[in-house]
């Protein structure tokens, strides 16, 4: 049975750390950066492995700042 795996891609730069992401994901995969980007701010980034990849997270993004990729894991 195929599992799927997602992983985000967060434009750092474009991020203005509203955090509204955090709070949208079930699993607790996205935080807070402690380093600030070019503008200042703290930006969002992947914190575990548990990303199903169900792109609520870019779906709330106010500046679509967020980019979810998917593949098939084939389990054994």
């Amino acid at each position: 049975m195929a599992k799927i795996k997602g992983t985000i891609v967060v434009d750092k730069e474009q991020c203005k750390g509203c955090e509204v992401c955090t709070t949208a994901c079930q699993f607790k995969c996205i935080g807070m950066s402690k380093e600030v980007n070019g503008k200042g701010y703290r930006y969002a980034i992947s914190v575990n492995d548990d990303c199903t990849g169900c792109t609520n997270c870019a779906i709330v993004c106010p500046d679509g700042v967020i980019s979810v990729y998917r593949a098939k894991i084939d389990s054994q």
